[in-house]
């Protein structure tokens, strides 16, 4: 079952409260996705680390309903 681009940056939001989120189709099937998290909170956080809150904030549905999702996680100006 495919996710759709709006759950995805729900889902994130939810687990990352303030974070800009925005959410592309990468391939037009609901299943491979680009996403650019924008936050606050990851300043002075390891790039590993802000992509582990993002993964965190998905839940189980990383691989699952969700199989591939492009990351880019950043720190506003």
């Amino acid at each position: 079952m495919a996710m759709e681009a709006d759950e995805i940056a729900a889902m994130i939001r939810a687990g990352i409260p303030g974070a800009d989120v925005e959410i592309t189709d990468l391939a037009g099937d609901g299943n491979h996705y680009a996403a650019r998290v924008v936050s606050e909170t990851f300043r002075g956080v390891s790039r590993v680390r802000q992509h582990q809150a993002v993964y965190a904030a998905l839940g189980g549905h990383m691989g699952d309903t969700l199989h591939a999702l492009q990351l880019t996680t950043v720190v506003p100006d």
